[in-house]
């Protein structure tokens, strides 16, 4: 017998299959350890909605959560000897299948973008409060690569870093999935911006905004030589004395990541020491710990649909090739984002 839907809890647009199509991931460690795998369908929470993909995002986020490191995630959360979640992908755009009992805000047939569980498969349930409509104006491969990382850049600069009209400001790592983003908002709220990127992605780095470029790998952002109202370090491995020096009298410092540190703490190490460190002086050292809101997608929306955002997108990769983007992207080649068709 085909199974009822419960028209209580959901609303329906036509009985999914009970399986799909997933990269699977039993245990921590390198890319060879995904395998596309077929696995029941999740279920979705009246205050959630499942989302068919069409695509999804790949960022540094998703390479942290499939290695385990630094350990520090496993004891907080995401799972200790092995991902709490089996299917990974943070990012996604789609089109809503099904809806709980409790959501208002979307209908089947929606298209939508944002954060769900799951996104490296045929279908991923998400929750209405991280999910927002796809603007218009991007294809789902384009929006698949928008939520986490502009979410972060946002909330770095503006509640974080708390950007004013006519400031300095340096972003570390400008050509990145989170740098991208950071030049583009950094403009568009009003500051003059300098990327530091290496010397092949300094095009990059200038196409999104930037008024400066500082090529790493010939010149150093710290020689004194400019201050800088605010900072922000993504993913970079600067020692806080070195960002300091590249820092004006009562500038901020915003840390959103890190690669360096070890495997225990990895970058998490440096944040909590310039957290500790910032009390006792003049200067501002503070970290970045986004949080996942639809809400905050309504500005990027915004922008985006006004022509002054756009995602940097590199390439798309089909869901059976996941372990050659990642290892693309753990070979630091990217310039901006990368997205995985279903």
């Amino acid at each position: 017998m085909t199974p009822m839907t419960d028209t209580t809890t959901t609303r329906a647009a036509h009985v999914a299959p009970s399986t799909m199509r997933a990269i699977v991931q039993d245990a921590y460690g390198a890319p060879e350890l995904l395998r596309l795998g077929r696995i029941d369908r999740p279920t979705i929470t009246p205050d959630e909605v499942m989302v068919r993909v069409h695509a999804a995002g790949l960022d540094r986020g998703t390479w942290h959560l499939m290695t385990g490191r630094p350990y520090l995630m496993r004891v907080i959360g995401f799972g200790f000897r092995r991902p709490k979640n089996r299917v990974p992908g943070l990012d996604v755009a789609g089109t809503v299948v099904e809806v709980g009992s409790a959501v208002t805000r979307f209908a089947v047939g929606d298209e939508v973008f944002g954060m769900s569980r799951g996104a490296f498969a045929e279908y991923a349930a998400a929750r209405e409060d991280k999910l927002a409509h796809k603007p218009e104006v991007l294809t789902f491969e384009q929006a698949a690569v928008v939520p986490i990382s502009a979410i972060t850049a946002h909330q770095a600069l503006r509640d974080r870093g708390r950007i004013e009209v006519g400031q300095r400001v340096l972003i570390i790592g400008a050509s990145g999935g989170v740098g991208s983003y950071a030049v583009q908002l950094a403009k568009a709220l009003g500051a003059e911006v300098t990327g530091v990127a290496s010397t092949p992605k300094l095009d990059l780095v200038r196409s999104l905004g930037a008024a400066h470029v500082v090529d790493y790998t010939r010149e150093d952002f710290a020689d004194g030589r400019d201050r800088y109202d605010l900072i922000l370090d993504i993913g970079g491995n600067a020692t806080l004395r070195r960002l300091r020096r590249a820092l004006s009298r009562r500038g901020t410092l915003v840390i959103v990541g890190g690669e360096n540190g070890g495997r225990v703490t990895g970058g998490f190490g440096r944040q909590l020491r310039a957290v500790a460190l910032s009390p006792f002086l003049r200067q501002r050292l503070v970290m970045q710990a986004t949080e996942e809101r639809a809400s905050d997608l309504a500005p990027i929306t915004h922008l985006i649909e006004a022509g002054l955002l756009r995602p940097s997108l590199e390439d798309t990769y089909p869901l059976e090739q996941v372990t050659e983007a990642l290892r693309h992207l753990e070979a630091g080649r990217v310039r901006g984002k990368l997205a995985i068709t279903v």
